[in-house]
């Protein structure tokens, strides 16, 4: 029979033994003559990697790293399974992570495989013809531009044209009597990117321009309307640098911005949207992404399931059990309950899960951006590399006193409430490595 094989030309008299044929071992040309096909195992699955304490510590790649993404490129360089990186950062383009992250991890990766924490403003096309204030480092005016915005302020440009307003560091003061030379725009937005460098004077700043409406020139007015629309990227209060101990995140100078706004006004502010993880905008634009690389390498079968990996539980592991739970309701046919949860979650204006008309708008936008996914679960997977640590946490997350002190020291946005199934990791592993082998058993892949 060996003998025969190579002459088969689709000659249906030649059989196989049925082991063969489960085994998926066919002509590439008849499908019946037991020769082996070279077609590669196509996978119903991808892969969400955040980048800061799962694949590097500042600016330090993680040994496992390499390893892991030795197994996801075939001899080509070219990735067997989608993936899309997913992190918080917002102090650079696409295009320079990605070029990062391609020289510590060996392999190539572009641009349209990153998602940074302010990616999804792009979607938010009703502001991109507006003036807005942006807050943040890095190339601000640049990120801004990239994703569409028109007409940009940075906080340096209100501090040249109001120099009497920044006047926490006695040396940056004025030296001589100046006066407001108040030719920019009045600003009509407010989009915070990430931690910026001088905490002070953002915060002062961004306080006058909120309680002006966007008219420097003025005084402060009384808080009888709603303020400017904000919107911020990246909560995290915490991330791991190469540090023994995690360091302050945007996260923790939202927490200063919030409690100083209600200290002065005796109101809550408010979000017009939040972006990054934990919002299930940014897993929904990831899923987005990752739908398209499976349709760019013409693999047939739908992606239908997610794994996210990360090290941080209020951020990462809180994203993806959100999502997971988006998606399953979809399954379970609440499809008409989409947009308005999604919406609550992200473009969020109380901590209530009921979306106000205009957050219900905002979030149907996206739908029609993004098209509803094909994916219907979004697995958690947490690494011990970064900022969670076994060590300094209970032995088991379910246990009632930890439940208890997670509950009263609650590290995720103020906006996000407690609920101790989605800080529930789905899978606990060493590190990145043991990740995707984990998830290529339970897939039963094998490149």
């Amino acid at each position: 029979m060996k003998g025969l094989l190579p002459f088969c030309r689709g000659l249906y008299t030649l059989s196989i033994p049925q082991a063969r044929r489960k085994a998926g071992i066919v002509c590439s040309q008849c499908g019946f003559c037991g020769t082996v096909s070279n077609r590669k195992p196509q996978p119903r699955f991808g892969l969400l990697f955040d980048i800061d304490g799962v694949l590097v510590r500042g600016r330090m790649p993680i040994p496992a790293a390499k390893k892991a993404f030795q197994k996801l490129v075939n001899s080509q360089g070219q990735f067997v399974v989608p993936v899309v990186f997913v992190t918080n950062a917002g102090n650079c383009l696409r295009q320079k992570k990605a070029d990062q992250m391609s020289h510590i991890l060996g392999v190539p990766i572009t641009q349209d495989q990153v998602i940074m924490s302010h990616s999804p403003l792009r979607m938010f096309k009703k502001y991109h013809d507006k003036c807005v204030l942006v807050s943040g480092q890095g190339p601000v005016l640049d990120i801004a531009k990239n994703l569409g915005f028109e007409n940009v302020v940075t906080i340096d440009m209100l501090r040249e044209s109001f120099p009497l307003l920044d006047m926490v560091d006695h040396n940056r003061r004025p030296k001589l009597p100046s006066t407001a030379v108040g030719y920019l725009p009045k600003v009509e937005a407010v989009i915070l990117f990430g931690e910026p460098i001088r905490w002070e004077t953002h915060l002062q700043l961004i306080v006058d321009v909120l309680l002006t409406h966007g008219n420097l020139s003025g005084a402060h007015h009384s808080q009888t309307r709603a303020h400017l629309p904000l919107l911020a990227c990246n909560m995290d209060l915490l991330w791991m640098a190469e540090a023994q101990s995690p360091r302050f995140g945007h996260g923790t100078f939202l927490v200063c911005l919030e409690n100083i706004y209600k200290k002065i006004t005796g109101t809550e502010l408010k979000y017009e949207a939040l972006m990054g993880k934990p919002s299930e905008l940014t897993y929904h634009f990831a899923e987005y992404l990752i739908r398209g690389q499976a349709t760019e390498r013409q693999w047939k079968h739908p992606i239908t399931s997610l794994y996210a990996i990360g090290d941080n539980i209020m951020t990462d592991i809180y994203g993806a059990n959100l999502y997971n739970r988006y998606l399953e309701e979809r399954v379970r046919g609440n499809i008409h309950k989409d947009v308005a949860k999604m919406a609550a979650a992200t473009c969020s204006t109380t901590t209530t899960t009921t979306a106000s008309p205009r957050e219900g708008e905002l979030g149907h936008a996206w739908a029609s951006e993004l098209a509803l996914p094909s994916a219907t679960s979004c697995k958690s997977v947490l690494v011990c590399t970064g900022v969670y640590n076994p060590s300094t946490e209970a032995a088991s997350s379910s246990s009632s006193a930890n439940q208890h002190i997670r509950q009263n020291v609650f590290h995720g946005h103020r906006d996000f409430r407690f609920d101790p199934e989605l800080v529930e990791a789905g899978h606990v592993v060493l590190d990145v490595a043991e990740a995707v082998d984990l998830i290529f058993q339970k897939e039963n892949f094998v490149p």
